[in-house]
């Protein structure tokens, strides 16, 4: 990336985490600077001088940005760990006042019985690995799980799986041996295979084909199953509950391909 891409991709984050414009360009424009006036940051900027003034009082308000009070006046950013730290407490605090509205939002309940068999299709990275933990985390018995792609053993994911209950069997396949060693190093509780699965490995894949990102088995009920986009490298999963329901027991069949017959999940 060249240095105007990464400040207009600086911006574009500040604008998520609910900074406007032309704060935001502001917060940027004095980070790259030990103090600015507000002169100094329009020129720099392209944020009208007027409205300059604007932007500081609300960074300031929001512990951003310090004011010298002298004439002109002096402008400048908090460090960068301060900034960051900041900004993750207000977003942090933001979710948190959305999780308290959205818990206490009236359920309509329409009378109707929930079924038995569930499939359901989901998209993103983030949220197939928050749904990947979530389901781990509700394991009583037997966790299956066979990473397709390297990328996605990561931290949070390692941190979740080193959680599981000592009473939960954990069995963790790989597509490859070092990646079962990689595993094994990881998570040193659980039980690690090299996957029987040889649609999984893709060493004859092109790569304009899809391949297959993980395989989740929690308590032989539910299943996810997730595919890497060869296009946008995207994750889409789904995933499927309810004890009998078709998809859980093919998945049961398939996953058992890499496991010793006695590891059998069906068995």
């Amino acid at each position: 990336m060249t240095a105007s891409e990464n400040i207009e991709e600086a911006i574009e984050v500040l604008q998520q985490l609910g900074l406007k414009e032309y704060e935001a360009r502001c917060f940027v424009g004095l980070s790259r600077v030990e103090t600015g006036s507000a002169k100094k940051l329009s020129e720099m900027t392209e944020v009208p001088r007027t409205r300059v003034y604007d932007a500081i009082r609300v960074l300031e308000a929001q512990g951003l940005v310090e004011i010298q009070h002298s004439s002109p006046q002096q402008f400048r950013a908090v460090s960068l760990d301060e900034a960051t730290e900041t900004l993750r407490d207000q977003y942090e605090a933001r979710v948190e006042h959305l999780h308290d509205a959205l818990d206490t939002v009236e359920i309509v309940d329409e009378g109707g019985e929930e079924p038995i068999q569930q499939v359901w299709a989901m998209s993103g990275n983030t949220g197939i690995e928050n749904r990947t933990e979530e389901l781990i985390g509700t394991a009583t018995e037997e966790i299956v799980l066979v990473v397709g792609d390297e990328s996605l053993l990561t931290d949070d994911l390692v941190a979740t799986l080193n959680e599981v209950e000592a009473d939960v069997e954990l069995l963790i396949g790989a597509v490859t041996e070092p990646l079962q060693e990689q595993i094994q190093t990881a998570v040193p509780d659980a039980k690690t295979f090299v996957s029987g699965l040889e649609w999984l490995h893709g060493e004859d894949a092109t790569e304009d084909e899809t391949a297959i990102g993980r395989l989740l088995l929690v308590d032989r009920s539910t299943i996810l199953v997730s595919s890497i986009m060869p296009e946008t490298k995207t994750e889409q999963a789904i995933f499927g509950e309810g004890f009998g329901n078709g998809l859980v027991v093919i998945a049961r069949r398939l996953m058992a391909q890499g496991l010793l017959t006695k590891r059998d999940p069906a068995s």
